[in-house]
């Protein structure tokens, strides 16, 4: 199926429930909600005074959720408390096939655990928003959108969620859970350890800064800005995260190697 553009005819309506109602899924719920389509929520935390607030309709109890009939059921919750999550859903509380969708930053973990646990009537699209509340605190336009039709059988369903996204300007990215992975342990990843990294060495700006310097001060804010949780998530539940964690250590190695082999003659000359 091809991605669905943005001049699209007229918008389905959607009854999305989410489970788990951190900071990203608020993110992603207020733009969902701008486009009329209609939200509910639950969560281990409390959001009932939020959703209130902001109009969605918030549930206590997860098997009540269940029964509220949704069209779409998204999971945003940790990566780390994914399995834990999932093993918990009553699935027999819902009414009809539903198709559930993802959104975390890796994605043969969710896809792989979803796969073994849901009911197999029910649909998957295993998806990542390539952005955040930050960086998509202007609008959507130009951001990636990547997604994976794990397992779709009603495609207009799935076509009708796919172009919340490119109707917001996504530059939608269709692309298997193992090319994402890989991909994101080079990039994402990477850019998170270096983050993290630096936020451990208490780098701050100085009245010197290069602009290089700057970018590197700005990764770490970012990084300092997630949880370790997210980090670790990467880290434990990408297999490709390792081997870039070792091609690191195996980097700043070589350069030792290559500064002390400039630095012995120099010293025997003294």
């Amino acid at each position: 199926m091809s991605p669905p553009s943005s001049s699209s005819s007229q918008q389905t309506t959607l009854r999305i429930g989410i489970i788990g109602f951190g900071p990203f899924a608020q993110f992603l719920a207020k733009t969902l909600m701008k486009q009329g389509h209609f939200i509910s929520a639950t969560s281990r935390s409390d959001y009932s005074d939020l959703c209130t607030n902001l109009g969605i309709l918030f549930f206590r109890d997860i098997g009540a959720f269940l029964e509220s009939d949704n069209d779409i059921i998204m999971i945003s919750t940790s990566i780390l408390s994914l399995s834990r999550v999932v093993e918990s859903i009553p699935f027999h509380c819902l009414k009809r096939p539903t198709l559930f969708i993802d959104v975390l930053s890796v994605k043969e973990h969710p896809k792989d655990v979803l796969l073994r646990i849901l009911p197999e009537e029910c649909d998957l699209l295993c998806t990542h928003p390539m952005f955040g509340p930050e960086s998509g605190k202007d609008g959507w336009t130009d951001l990636t959108f990547m997604y994976d039709m794990v397992r779709i059988r009603d495609q207009h369903l799935c076509s009708s969620f796919l172009q919340i996204f490119s109707t917001e300007g996504c530059k939608m990215l269709e692309m298997t859970c193992e090319e994402h992975d890989r991909l994101a342990a080079r990039s994402q990843f990477l850019t998170h350890t270096i983050g993290r990294i630096l936020v451990e060495m208490e780098v701050e700006s100085t009245p010197i800064d290069t602009k290089g310097f700057q970018k590197l001060v700005q990764v770490k804010e970012s990084s300092a800005k997630d949880s370790f949780d997210l980090f670790s998530g990467l880290f434990i539940h990408n297999r490709f995260a390792r081997q870039q964690m070792k091609n690191l250590e195996v980097a700043i190695e070589k350069l030792q190697e290559r500064s002390k082999e400039l630095q012995d003659p120099i010293i025997s000359k003294l």
